[in-house]
Protein backbone atom coordinates (compact mmCIF):
# COMPACT_ATOMS: atom_id res chain seq x y z
CA UNK A 1 0.00 0.00 0.00
CA UNK A 2 1.34 3.43 -0.95
CA UNK A 3 2.23 5.87 1.78
CA UNK A 4 -0.43 8.54 2.27
CA UNK A 5 0.94 12.08 1.96
CA UNK A 6 -0.84 14.79 3.92
CA UNK A 7 -2.57 17.35 1.72
CA UNK A 8 -2.61 15.05 -1.32
CA UNK A 9 -5.49 13.23 -2.96
CA UNK A 10 -6.15 9.60 -2.05
CA UNK A 11 -5.81 8.66 -5.72
CA UNK A 12 -3.81 10.14 -8.59
CA UNK A 13 -6.19 11.59 -11.16
CA UNK A 14 -5.30 14.45 -13.48
CA UNK A 15 -8.22 16.71 -14.40
CA UNK A 16 -7.12 17.49 -17.95
CA UNK A 17 -9.73 20.22 -18.54
CA UNK A 18 -8.56 22.18 -15.48
CA UNK A 19 -4.88 21.72 -16.30
CA UNK A 20 -5.50 23.02 -19.84
CA UNK A 21 -7.27 26.15 -18.54
CA UNK A 22 -4.46 26.84 -16.09
CA UNK A 23 -1.76 26.33 -18.71
CA UNK A 24 -3.50 28.77 -21.08
CA UNK A 25 -3.63 31.46 -18.37
CA UNK A 26 -0.10 30.89 -17.02
CA UNK A 27 2.24 33.83 -17.70
CA UNK A 28 5.47 33.32 -19.62
CA UNK A 29 8.45 32.38 -17.45
CA UNK A 30 10.06 35.80 -17.98
CA UNK A 31 6.92 37.56 -16.73
CA UNK A 32 6.71 35.29 -13.69
CA UNK A 33 10.39 35.98 -12.96
CA UNK A 34 9.91 39.77 -13.30
CA UNK A 35 6.90 39.66 -10.98
CA UNK A 36 8.83 37.63 -8.40
CA UNK A 37 11.69 40.15 -8.58
CA UNK A 38 9.24 43.03 -8.03
CA UNK A 39 7.80 41.38 -4.93
CA UNK A 40 11.31 40.82 -3.56
CA UNK A 41 11.68 44.60 -3.45
CA UNK A 42 8.77 44.73 -0.99
CA UNK A 43 10.59 42.17 1.19
CA UNK A 44 12.65 44.81 3.00
CA UNK A 45 11.14 46.78 5.90
CA UNK A 46 13.35 49.82 5.24
CA UNK A 47 12.02 50.10 1.70
CA UNK A 48 8.46 49.73 3.01
CA UNK A 49 9.09 52.53 5.52
CA UNK A 50 10.49 54.75 2.75
CA UNK A 51 7.34 54.14 0.70
CA UNK A 52 5.18 55.10 3.68
CA UNK A 53 7.02 58.42 3.93
CA UNK A 54 6.52 58.95 0.20
CA UNK A 55 2.79 58.27 0.62
CA UNK A 56 2.66 61.54 2.57
CA UNK A 57 5.05 63.83 0.72
CA UNK A 58 7.69 64.28 -1.92
CA UNK A 59 10.97 64.41 0.03
CA UNK A 60 14.74 64.50 -0.38
CA UNK A 61 17.24 62.00 1.03
CA UNK A 62 17.96 64.33 3.97
CA UNK A 63 14.27 64.33 4.94
CA UNK A 64 14.03 60.54 4.63
CA UNK A 65 17.19 60.01 6.70
CA UNK A 66 15.82 62.23 9.46
CA UNK A 67 12.31 60.74 9.40
CA UNK A 68 13.61 57.18 9.53
CA UNK A 69 16.61 57.83 11.77
CA UNK A 70 19.02 56.35 9.24
CA UNK A 71 22.09 57.52 7.36
CA UNK A 72 21.77 59.25 4.01
CA UNK A 73 23.96 56.53 2.52
CA UNK A 74 21.60 53.76 3.69
CA UNK A 75 18.56 55.67 2.40
CA UNK A 76 20.25 56.38 -0.92
CA UNK A 77 21.03 52.68 -1.40
CA UNK A 78 17.40 51.70 -0.82
CA UNK A 79 16.11 54.49 -3.06
CA UNK A 80 18.33 53.23 -5.87
CA UNK A 81 16.66 49.80 -5.61
CA UNK A 82 13.18 51.34 -5.50
CA UNK A 83 13.98 53.53 -8.50
CA UNK A 84 15.47 50.64 -10.52
CA UNK A 85 12.20 48.79 -9.98
CA UNK A 86 10.12 51.80 -11.07
CA UNK A 87 8.48 52.24 -7.67
CA UNK A 88 9.83 55.74 -7.06
CA UNK A 89 10.87 58.61 -9.29
CA UNK A 90 13.04 61.65 -8.70
CA UNK A 91 13.29 65.23 -9.83
CA UNK A 92 16.00 67.81 -9.33
CA UNK A 93 15.25 71.25 -7.91
CA UNK A 94 18.40 73.33 -7.60
CA UNK A 95 20.86 71.34 -5.51
CA UNK A 96 18.20 69.01 -4.12
CA UNK A 97 16.74 65.80 -5.54
CA UNK A 98 13.18 65.06 -4.47
CA UNK A 99 11.68 61.57 -4.48
CA UNK A 100 8.04 60.56 -4.90
CA UNK A 101 6.01 57.47 -5.73
CA UNK A 102 6.26 56.49 -9.38
CA UNK A 103 2.49 55.99 -9.64
CA UNK A 104 -0.60 54.98 -7.66
CA UNK A 105 0.04 51.26 -8.25
CA UNK A 106 2.64 51.39 -5.47
CA UNK A 107 0.08 52.57 -2.93
CA UNK A 108 -2.43 49.97 -4.17
CA UNK A 109 0.08 47.12 -3.75
CA UNK A 110 0.89 48.22 -0.18
CA UNK A 111 -2.77 48.84 0.71
CA UNK A 112 -3.78 45.38 -0.51
CA UNK A 113 -0.90 43.80 1.38
CA UNK A 114 -2.00 45.56 4.56
CA UNK A 115 -5.59 44.40 4.05
CA UNK A 116 -4.35 40.85 3.63
CA UNK A 117 -2.24 40.78 6.82
CA UNK A 118 -5.05 42.39 8.83
CA UNK A 119 -7.64 39.73 7.86
CA UNK A 120 -8.87 37.41 10.57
Amino acid sequence: MAEKIEGCCDTFEVHENLVKIVQEKMPEETEAYDLAELFKVFGDSTRIRILFVLFEAEVCVCDLAEALQMTQSAISHQLRILKQNKLVKSRREGKSIFYSLADNHVRTIIDQGREHIEED
